[in-house]
């Protein structure tokens, strides 16, 4: 029993030792650490894309899938967008869109700029605008235009296009489906000029 009581006692002794050396030990531990960490972290935008990312209601990499009535899909994705103003309509940089068929063709659309209204249907590309038709026809114009509910689009001025036929300038622009699962019909109006190429004879 004695022997007992000895070995309590020196494993007490030797606790009361041990435990305050341990929590000395953690403590320099989470000093050492604390030291260790790089407090001077670099962010990857400046000051200043901040502020205005916080004012202009910045969004990066906006992206819009819909569906027509007809049930054609419809994406516009841009590179950054800002919510805009009261006065100023929000715009987005880099504007992309696309209209699958239902034939399987693709009609493309690309702009510097563009705005789009999911909540009246329309999204609008402006600034060196290309539009490329499934058949080969590429259009360029300033401003176009477009529904997000249906395969509709307009250029209220000037196109310039190359196509199968040749080389060709018009007033107007226009392009859309005369009835449901129709195919899509592009007008050229306003004083056409189409510079014809024939095709090359094979030898």
């Amino acid at each position: 029993m004695r022997n007992t009581m000895d070995r309590y006692s020196r494993m007490v002794q030797f606790l009361k030792v041990l435990l305050p050396l341990a929590a000395i030990l953690l403590l320099a531990s989470v000093f050492l650490l604390s030291r260790s960490i790089e407090t001077d972290v670099s962010v990857p935008f400046t000051a200043e894309a901040i502020d205005e990312r916080l004012a202009d209601q910045v969004v990066t990499m906006p992206d819009y899938k819909g569906v027509t009535r007809n049930g054609e899909e419809v994406r516009v994705e841009a590179i950054r967008a800002a919510q805009g103003t009261d006065r100023d309509m929000p715009t987005a940089t880099e504007f992309h869109g696309t209209y699958n068929l239902h034939n399987g063709g693709v009609i493309t659309l690309e702009s510097n700029t563009g705005s789009i209204r999911p909540d009246k249907g329309t999204a609008t590309f402006e600034g060196d605008v290309v539009i490329l038709t499934a058949d080969g026809i590429q259009v360029t114009t300033d401003l176009l235009n477009t529904s997000l509910d249906e395969i509709r689009g307009d250029t209220p001025g000037r196109v310039d296009g190359v196509g199968p036929i040749g080389e060709f300038t018009a007033g107007r622009m226009t392009f859309g489906t005369k009835k449901k699962d129709g195919p899509v019909h592009i007008l050229f109006t306003d004083g056409v000029k189409l510079i014809y190429e024939p095709p090359k004879a094979e030898r």
